[in-house]
């Protein structure tokens, strides 16, 4: 059941039916598997940013900076591998990398073609380890299908998706961005999707840490807001699924 769910999540639904599924996915599937969002019970928010490092990447970190914000940036590999001086600020201004493919291609896709392994752990060689941490993965544009969540957990990547859209990806407007981040309020918990290497990203970041600061909440990493560290049920999760991208 909840393969089908997830594979009609992947798929052409909207509305009240995307969320219905979303629900399901939710409720049925481990948080060692995949998460949305952290615990509402603290007043503490993660910011995240795809698609990095690029040229603004250390605009943003000095916007973090002055709201005292950390965040978590799930970054492409290739770019990492051309810009790995960038990669050592992000980690060296208290921020948390975690992968985001390596080549930007879609999950479902490369699970098909046995070459996800390869896409995960490509862009791990290239960041920072944190042996307490449970590595985190997001895929790109948020495709995911039930053999690569699967995939990513066997492989001992939990798939972190996010519970607040930015929608900075569907517009250029930074007023725009500002009011799809916080129209329906600050949530405890929830995890807001950005995108680097925008200006138009950017410009609404200065607002968006200043509401969400004067509002009472912590900006953390996604690890700190789900409280990840070790993973012990790694091994267990790995026997259970197996490889499903090699059969």
């Amino acid at each position: 059941m909840v393969a089908r769910c997830l594979s009609v999540a992947g798929g052409a639904v909207a509305g009240r039916g995307r969320r219905l599924v979303k629900a399901i996915a939710e409720a049925a599937l481990p948080p060692s598997v995949v998460v949305w969002r952290g615990s509402g019970l603290v007043r503490r928010v993660a910011l995240t940013f795809d698609d990095g490092p690029s040229d603004l990447t250390r605009a943003y970190l000095d916007v973090l900076e002055s709201a005292g914000a950390r965040a978590t940036f799930f970054v492409v590999g290739e770019l990492c591998a051309k810009n790995p001086v960038m990669v050592g600020e992000i980690s060296q201004r208290g921020h948390e990398l975690a992968g985001h493919g390596y080549s930007h291609r879609r999950f479902p896709s490369l699970c098909k073609l046995g070459l996800l392994r390869d896409e995960l752990y490509g862009t791990a060689r290239l960041l920072p380890a944190d042996p307490r941490a449970r590595s985190m993965v997001r895929p790109p544009h948020g495709a995911v299908s039930p053999a690569s969540l699967a995939a990513c957990a066997g492989a001992g990547f939990t798939t972190v998706l996010w519970s607040r859209d930015s929608g900075d990806c569907r517009t250029t407007q930074a007023s725009e961005v500002v009011a799809r981040t916080l129209r329906a309020g600050i949530e405890p918990g929830m995890i807001v999707l950005f995108h680097d290497g925008q200006s138009w990203t950017l410009e609404a970041l200065r607002t968006v840490v200043t509401r969400i600061a004067g509002a009472g909440h912590e900006m953390v990493t996604v690890s700190e807001l789900l409280g990840r560290r070790g993973c012990p049920w790694f091994f267990a999760v790995r026997s259970a699924v197996g490889d499903p991208c090699h059969g």
